[in-house]
């Protein structure tokens, strides 16, 4: 399994719900050891600098993940959202957030863990309160369970990212096509 963190779903709430990745099937954590969460903070744009994680960090965030995806399903679903959930991230919100500091060479967030997960937590109120809403949709592929905000004309994105689905998609029905082919003629 690829173990780069990938930003295709066009809000980091989204993105930091995907970080367990097929959850259908072979599930893969992106979050397995302390600094693969530091690095997604940073890789995502969050923050600029986050304090080192401990397991502890990494308990916490990936409660939050859970909590977050939870609440992206309902509002798919056009479901009430589930109370334990709402509260986990509304008490992530809460905490004070990356506060964005400006310096000689232009602007740097530098933050604690909780931080920089308050800032996601706040991206996902915001989302799941805000005008996206009717935009979001899970990848056509049925082994991603990414939800993405489709910004398409005409809202035909089919897939989370062409690179990390799209591509696999379309390449196992062309040799669908071909095999089919090969078999009639």
């Amino acid at each position: 399994m690829n173990l780069d963190h990938v930003f295709v779903c066009g809000n980091p709430a989204l993105d930091f719900a995907a970080t367990l990745r097929a959850r259908r099937t072979t599930r893969f954590e992106m979050f397995a050891t302390a600094d693969r969460l530091d690095a997604w903070y940073v890789e995502s744009g969050i923050v600029d600098s986050v304090s080192p994680a401990r397991q502890t960090d990494v308990d916490r965030a990936t409660t939050v993940r859970e909590a977050v995806y939870q609440l992206i399903k309902a509002r798919c679903r056009d479901a009430d959202f589930d109370d334990e959930a709402l509260t986990v991230v509304n008490d992530a919100a809460r905490k004070a957030p990356a506060a964005p500091q400006l310096t000689r060479s232009g602007r740097w967030t530098a933050a604690t863990q909780r931080e920089a997960l308050s800032t996601v937590a706040r991206h996902a109120v915001e989302l799941l309160s805000g005008p996206d809403v009717p935009l979001l949709k899970e990848c056509g592929n049925p082994e991603c369970t990414r939800v993405y905000i489709d910004r398409s004309r005409g809202s035909r994105r089919q897939w989370c990212g062409m690179e990390s689905c799209g591509n696999k998609i379309k390449a196992a029905a062309y040799r669908a096509r071909r095999k089919t082919a090969v078999a009639s003629g």
